[in-house]
């Protein structure tokens, strides 16, 4: 009882912390209601002292265990006729499958130094059911599935974590930036971009571009900005839409900076 007290407890204060967050709120790392109660016991570890992979761990097994407490109270209610008490264990339940309940691993931050060398056809079958998810997920121009977007994200990650030499990776962590781009996490979005082409500095997607956009438009860091929109031009210059914005934005940072400096 008392380790689904201390669940419980952590939950809330999670809420609290969450609520307080205004900019990178971590959308796209919310767990979508669907796999929620998917979620694979494991054994308990000692958090004090523990890294940041066993804390994680803990908070899943706490949530689990206050889930399946919920689920028990609400059998138990049903035999014994309490109908009183069974409503407000379905209404606890019910609020606890709507609770924000983030991912905190990001592999990309993890991994840095990964190769895309390697074609591994496990990793190949993951990346491609992770793009029709993302796919079906799009399929409607202007109203997307955020639930089936998150889902694809979990391919992507999945597909970085356990063949982290496979040749898609620089494939999944450049769709992955696009998820993270749509739900406006833009710091996550740009690491992900970043490692696209650090994976695979020749990889076919306009990674450089896009991490060069996040960098100008919503970190507001031109002269970075400005330093791979330039690499980007080399590397990349075949996406023409891409290579006639940068030149412009590179123009105009340029002449920013120019007059700034005159002035000084």
């Amino acid at each position: 009882m008392r380790r689904i007290v201390l669940a419980a407890a952590l939950v809330v204060s999670l809420s609290v912390l969450i609520g307080c967050q205004r900019q990178n709120r971590g959308r796209a790392q919310l767990m979508p209601p669907r796999t929620r109660t998917s979620l694979a016991s494991v054994g308990v570890v000692k958090v004090a002292g523990a890294g940041e992979v066993d804390i994680v761990e803990q908070v899943a097994i706490n949530r689990q265990t206050y889930r399946q407490a919920l689920e028990l109270l609400v059998e138990h209610y049903s035999k014994t006729g309490d109908n009183m008490k069974q409503t407000w264990a379905k209404k606890e339940l019910a609020a606890l499958n709507t609770m924000p309940q983030y991912k905190y691993i990001i592999e990309a931050e993890r991994l840095p130094n990964l190769k895309a060398t390697n074609s591994i056809p496990e990793a190949d079958e993951i990346y491609m059911d992770g793009r029709e998810l993302h796919r079906q997920a799009e399929k409607l121009m202007f109203v997307k599935d955020n639930d089936l977007l998150r889902i694809a994200l979990d391919r992507y990650n999945q597909l970085i974590k356990k063949y982290p030499s496979s040749d898609k990776i620089d494939d999944a962590a450049f769709e992955a930036g696009r998820i993270y781009e749509h739900f406006k996490d833009y710091n996550i979005a740009l690491l992900y971009y970043q490692r696209a082409y650090q994976w695979d500095p020749a990889t076919i997607h306009p990674a450089r571009f896009k991490a060069a956009y996040i960098l100008d438009k919503f970190m507001h860091s031109r002269q970075e900005a400005l330093e791979l929109y330039q690499e980007a031009l080399q590397e990349e210059g075949g996406y023409e839409e891409w290579k006639e914005f940068a030149q412009k934005r590179i123009r105009e940072i340029t002449k920013t900076e120019e007059g700034v400096e005159s002035r000084q």
